[in-house]
């Protein structure tokens, strides 16, 4: 009788443990965490568009017979830019154009007159190349550059000729935003002398430019 009870208690202990334990209520798992973004590498290949301004100093002068040596041009001026970069590992070559409506001039005496130099507009095709730094860019550029010189001297008469010189530079740019970058640049340009229409008018025509630009990636 005593074994008989005994075993009933023992089993009746071991149905309420098993019902204490059914009644625990087991730890959710954990949810996954989300992946880390990682940020694609940023790359300047393709083409953009964009406008510049900025300011320029130059220096000009008249040959005989109304020789000026040379005197001070200045101006600024504002345009459009277009161009295609392509990004190799660091290196980033590139080509560009721009077209810039220009106000630089100057004048100074000559032989009893005025002579009076004036550029109207200014244009460059260049080369590129740059080193990518992330969304920093320094760049090095050179090229051809083509701009509109009026020349006039008091009493004598006035032309106006389009030449052809050469540029060369560096700058910097950033891509702030998206496609959107801006840049700072320097430019020496030098456009010669012209053939003279009016007697000492074959002016010489070099300029110093600093300017800034706001470019659109496509």
């Amino acid at each position: 009788m005593r074994k008989l009870l005994l075993a009933s208690v023992g089993v009746l202990a071991l149905g309420v443990t098993a019902a204490s334990a059914a009644d625990i209520v087991r730890p959710r798992p954990l949810p996954a965490k989300a992946p880390i973004y990682v940020e694609p590498p940023f790359s300047w290949t393709g083409f953009y568009v964009g406008i510049n301004g900025g300011y320029g100093w130059g220096r000009s002068n008249f040959a005989d017979p109304f020789p000026t040596g040379n005197f001070h041009t200045s101006g600024g001026l504002v345009g459009g830019t277009l161009g295609y970069n392509l990004q190799m590992n660091s290196i980033v070559f590139g080509l560009e154009g721009d077209m810039d409506w220009s106000r630089m001039h100057g004048n100074a005496a000559c032989a009893g007159a005025i002579c009076d130099t004036r550029n109207r507009w200014l244009s460059t095709a260049r080369v590129r190349v740059g080193y990518a730094m992330g969304r920093f860019m320094p760049y090095v550029t050179g090229g051809a550059a083509f701009g509109d010189i009026r020349t006039s001297i008091s009493g004598v008469g006035t032309t106006s000729e389009s030449k052809t010189g050469w540029t060369a530079g560096g700058g910097i740019e950033y891509a702030f935003a998206g496609p959107w970058s801006a840049k700072l640049e320097y430019l020496h340009v030098d456009l010669g002398r012209g053939a003279p229409v009016v007697p000492g008018a074959n002016a010489k025509f070099s300029t110093d430019i600093v300017r800034a630009g706001l470019n659109y990636r496509f």
